[in-house]
């Protein structure tokens, strides 16, 4: 198959975006007389953000390069996991890296990677601090994400407000630009400083997303933030210090304002805890934010989907099925948005 599988249904006018590379109705892993089966694979790499757009499933393919399908609230999600889980390589540098031994990972990691190529990830990585050499800057940013919630971190000027949409950050703005080193310094002066860390749990994301202050309220948090940072001692001279503009992204998130009750239906609803093989996941696209994608199943349930779970996967495209695959029930406490 040259194309990923089609795993949306009643979803035309999704599908009539798609470019003629994307638009596969067939089963992923199915051979061709002559070929292999995994010459003919396609498996999932998870969620994809586009600064500008909405959120992708992503798609990769040995010999076939990165595909993506892009997903739009009111499309209908229905698929099912098969041929086990691998693990997807190294990327970086714009391209894949296959794992030498397409090694099986476990269902419940939240990282489709063997601990080889987990370990050369690392070794490369500004986000692991392992990479102090990188000469292209980096911005400083402030992430906020609920009441009371907010991150600090940094990511490369290159790749613009991509790394916020990955986040799930529904609201950020600018504080700083410069050099790797010295946007790392800021980052530490500002986690010591605001006493704010550099990394939230997404089930603490998730636990709030159906509860959101209006617009106006997380926009002053995050001014208030940007201003107390603004003014604080001991900024590395090479960062230039931006103005407060924030960004919000609860529309484009599913989350605007005055929609958050047409995703308060199901409960407190589940979240899925680990593709099986054979398991089938189904349910309306209503909300996504970072990994996430928020599901409204045809009993009324609500369905939080981590795409990460789906990474290393093969899916394939169901029709008339129900969720199969393990889930554990959100608390009461962090009901809403599922």
């Amino acid at each position: 198959m040259r194309s990923p599988p089609e795993i949306l249904r009643g979803a035309s006018s999704c599908r009539a975006r798609l470019p003629v590379s994307c638009q596969f109705l067939g089963a992923a892993g199915m051979s061709v007389a002559g070929s292999s089966v995994r010459s003919m694979t396609w498996w999932c790499t998870g969620v994809r953000w586009r600064v500008g757009g909405g959120p992708a499933l992503g798609w990769y393919g040995e010999g076939k390069g990165e595909r993506e399908s892009p997903l739009a609230f009111g499309d209908v999600l229905a698929f099912r996991a098969v041929g086990g889980r691998r693990c997807l390589g190294v990327w970086r540098g714009g391209r894949r890296t296959p794992c030498p031994a397409g090694e099986a990972v476990p269902g419940r990691g939240t990282r489709a990677q063997c601990a080889e190529c987990a370990g050369i990830d690392r070794a490369h990585s500004v986000a692991a601090d392992t990479v102090a050499d990188d000469p292209r800057p980096y911005h400083v940013y402030l992430a906020w994400f609920g009441d009371g919630m907010v991150k600090v971190g940094i990511t490369g000027v290159g790749r613009g407000s991509a790394r916020l949409l990955e986040q799930g950050a529904v609201a950020f703005t600018w504080l700083g630009r410069g050099p790797l080193m010295a946007a790392r310094r800021a980052e530490e002066l500002l986690r010591s400083a605001l006493g704010v860390p550099d990394r939230i749990p997404y089930a603490r994301k998730r636990a709030v997303r159906a509860m959101l202050p209006p617009a106006g309220e997380r926009a002053g948090e995050l001014e208030r933030a940007h201003a107390t940072a603004i003014a604080l001692d001991g900024w590395p001279e090479s960062l230039e210090r931006l103005p407060c503009e924030v960004v919000d992204h609860a529309e484009v998130f599913g989350l605007a304002d005055g929609l958050a009750d047409g995703l308060r239906g199901g409960g407190a609803g589940c979240v899925v805890s680990e593709l099986v093989e054979g398991g089938v996941v189904a349910g309306t696209l209503v909300a996504a934010a970072g990994p996430d994608l928020h599901l409204l199943e045809a009993g009324g349930r609500g369905l939080v989907v981590d795409c990460r779970l789906l990474g290393g996967w093969r899916l394939e495209r169901v029709s008339g099925a129900v969720t199969s695959v393990p889930v554990k029930e959100v608390p009461a406490m962090q009901g809403g948005l599922f």
